[in-house]
């Protein structure tokens, strides 16, 4: 029996989407969207030629990314090409139509490039790659431009803000309004121990819960004393404080706070998404020491933004507190919702005009 025709998603005019995957022999078949909580799920009917299927209500205009599980196995939608990767998990990608899309859609305006780049990280001892996002313009001409060091979180890589994060796509879409400034955008891999996507440094272990605190500092070191070189000895880009920017979301939020601190001086725009001081044990005389320091350097612009609902609220709360108490300006965003792709993408959105 052929298998009948399957469309999914399918957007209505009213933007409510019908879900459908071809699964004859399920007992059951679910499906979480990023509009949904964190582990919810919504039941799929089962029809008589195989296919299940569910309509929901209409969504707000912007992108999701949803999965299917067919007798409990996550699945993407195979009829869906648009998939996106964060370290192992795999997604299907929704854009609902309407103006708050547009920023993260690919648009009739010009593009810049996104490379994928080897280097010699001499920290880690291991060639390492990261992608290298180049503004609309930059081959053509002599000119230098600034740079923001754009961090993933826990479980991602160097593909995450690409992928998920749409920023090469961002980037493209606000310097052609006129709301951001045409800049380089690096993104590294934030897992010391990896030299690229998933794949391990020759004879170098992953660590274990015992093993997690030796790696601890040594991701900042070498992206300051790695990256920062490299970036600057090999693009056009001007090398002062004031044109270097840094910002990460959950576990690369740390790292931008670590490495602004452990280098003051460096990064004259800091942006901290869904993070903060993870842990309470921490020593924060030494901590108010160091962001005191950081502002004796000078910042131009501290930004700190966090979902109402993030289980990260308290890091981010002691953050908001070293950063009150040793009196270094800062501004704070609270969004609805929690730590989803979601918050970040838009977080980007806000903070890429902030810079320059």
């Amino acid at each position: 029996m052929q298998a009948p025709q399957v469309v999914s998603p399918a957007i209505a005019p009213d933007r409510s989407v019908t879900f459908r995957v071809y699964s004859p022999k399920a007992n059951e078949v679910t499906i979480n969207g990023s509009w949904m909580d964190f582990g919810e799920t919504l039941a799929l009917s089962k029809t008589e030629n195989g296919v299940w299927e569910v309509t929901i209500d209409p969504l707000a205009s912007t992108m999701y990314h949803y999965n299917f599980f067919i007798d409990g196995v996550a699945a993407i939608d195979v009829t869906n090409p648009h998939a996106l990767r964060d370290g192992t998990r795999y997604a299907s990608l929704l854009m609902i139509p309407g103006k708050e899309a547009e920023v993260f859609q690919q648009n009739p305006v010009p593009h810049g490039t996104l490379s994928k780049v080897w280097y010699d990280s001499p920290s880690l001892d291991m060639k390492r790659r990261m992608y290298v996002y180049t503004p609309p313009g930059y081959e053509s001409s002599s000119e230098s431009y600034p740079v923001l060091y754009l961090l993933h979180g826990a479980g991602g890589d160097e593909d995450a803000w690409s992928s998920l994060g749409r920023t090469n796509l961002i980037l493209d879409n606000l310097i052609a309004a006129g709301k951001a400034k045409p800049m380089l955008v690096v993104m590294t891999n934030g897992n010391a121990w990896q030299s690229s996507t998933l794949t391990q440094a020759p004879g170098v272990s992953p660590p274990t819960r015992e093993t997690y605190m030796q790696w601890a500092g040594k991701f900042e070191k070498s992206l300051v004393e790695d990256v920062v070189p490299y970036i600057e000895k090999n693009y056009r880009v001007k090398s002062d404080k004031s044109s270097r920017a840094i910002a990460g979301l959950s576990m690369g939020g740390g790292h931008t706070i670590t490495a602004s601190i452990n280098y003051p001086g460096t990064f004259d725009y800091i942006g901290v998404f869904s993070s903060g001081i993870f842990d309470p044990n921490a020593d924060m005389a030494e901590l108010e020491q160091k962001f005191n320091a950081l502002k004796d350097s000078g910042v131009a612009k501290y930004w700190v933004a966090c979902g109402k609902t993030d289980f990260v609220m308290e890091s981010n709360k002691r953050l908001l507190s070293i950063l009150d108490k040793t009196g270094l300006a800062h501004e704070y965003h609270e969004s609805e919702g929690g730590h989803t792709w979601a918050n970040w993408r838009d977080y980007l959105v806000l903070f890429a005009p902030m810079l320059f």
